[in-house]
């Protein structure tokens, strides 16, 4: 027997939901594969989608790592600076995607309607993250479909305080490449 018949063929992507656009980050920890769903979250698919086509994600890192919640990425580069962003959207969170493990959801401030680059993704079901009305809650758009290991090894990066941020890894988390495979 040869050494390449005991080699296991490379894991096969679950198949798409109704063709469902996806989208790869290739992160200095590995690759992540999304794929998005715009049935739900029309406006956030089309706003992290139009992110990908202008390059914004590419030399952003996870800049807050919270091991038992989320990981939060796409808005600052490994020096902390906040890239400029568009227009924020309008929040999607009532569409009924939950915050479960594994979910893309977008990020915001206190404001439901501030929506711009920043994006997360949930590394337990968050619950309190859901919508209870039109105005509040988190809008997820998404899932990872591939590289749930890398989001794990993510979430356990040591992290610490880099004023006026907390929770940011000591070793930067780099997304090299955000590209759309479909």
């Amino acid at each position: 027997m040869t050494t390449a018949a005991l080699t296991p063929p490379p894991a096969a992507l679950p198949p798409a939901v109704s063709g469902a656009p996806r989208v790869r980050l290739g992160t200095s920890m590995g690759d992540i594969v999304f794929e998005l769903y715009p049935d739900k979250a029309p406006q956030s698919v089309e706003n992290f989608l139009q992110y990908v086509r202008e390059h914004q994600y590419e030399g952003t890192v996870f800049h807050r790592v919270i091991d038992g919640f989320m990981i939060q990425g796409g808005g600052f580069t490994a020096d902390l600076r906040e890239k400029s962003t568009r227009a924020p959207i309008p929040l999607e969170a009532a569409n009924g995607l939950r915050n479960e493990r594994g979910t893309l959801a977008m990020a915001r401030t206190s404001n439901p309607h501030s929506a711009t680059a920043q994006f997360f993704i949930n590394v337990r079901d968050n619950e309190a993250l859901n919508a209870k009305g039109a105005a509040d809650g988190y809008a997820v758009f998404g899932r990872v479909i591939a590289g749930m290991d890398v989001v794990d090894s993510i979430r356990t990066v040591p992290t610490a305080s880099r004023s006026p941020y907390h929770n940011v890894p000591v070793t930067p988390v780099v997304i090299n490449t955000a590209t759309l495979e479909k």
